[in-house]
């Protein structure tokens, strides 16, 4: 790992990352081959740094679903250290222009599972982003290893405003099968509590 790569990405400087791909400019092949590594992606997401992050990903989409050791990917990134700006704009930035967002960023699993639209499920979502990844990914099914889909994670989150929008995003995308999402979700959660109940000393 270049550590004046890192840097550059940290500070986003786009001129120093073409200074390094001048010296070396298989710079960026190296990290594709690994399977957990922080790219210099990670570093501008995680610092807010939206060209650079925009720059990089231009060059090596790919890097878009890589995770870091920690098992994060730019996006959860950007979402942990609250750069909503810097993660709508990768959202928005397809390199390939078929269609107007890459859905596939947003459904990338991490850490146990937990997808960038479970992430921004659990929090406050001052930035209404819940409802914009709503509307780019259909992943409300998927579930983390903790078997929690985005509906369960925010019903046990309490905000009624997350409600609110997921309910609406459900009325119009499910219309009559709403009620058996919900029954499912509070349900898994029923059986859940009894489980530990039961297993509890």
């Amino acid at each position: 790992m270049d550590p004046h790569l890192m840097e550059a990405a940290r500070v986003g400087n786009i001129n120093d990352l073409y200074a390094r791909i001048l010296l070396k400019p298989n710079i960026l092949n190296g990290m594709n081959e690994e399977l957990f590594v922080e790219t210099p992606l990670h570093v501008a997401a995680s610092a807010g740094q939206t060209d650079f992050a925009l720059e990089i990903l231009r060059l090596k989409p790919s890097f878009g679903k890589k995770l870091k050791p920690e098992g994060l990917s730019p996006l959860h990134l950007a979402l942990q250290n609250k750069h909503s700006e810097t993660m709508r704009r990768l959202v928005k930035f397809v390199p390939i222009r078929k269609k107007k967002f890459d859905s596939e960023l947003i459904c990338v699993k991490g850490r146990e599972g937990l997808t960038p639209l479970h992430f921004v499920a659990k929090t406050n979502d001052p930035d209404n982003l819940l409802s914009e990844f709503l509307h780019v990914c259909s992943s409300i099914n998927d579930v983390t290893i903790h078997e929690k889909t985005a509906l369960h994670i925010v019903v046990k989150s309490s905000s009624l405003k997350a409600i609110e929008v997921l309910l609406g995003w459900l009325r119009k995308t499910y219309k009559g099968e709403i009620m058996k999402l919900l029954v499912k979700e509070i349900y898994m959660d029923k059986n859940a509590k009894e489980f530990g109940a039961v297993n509890s000393p």
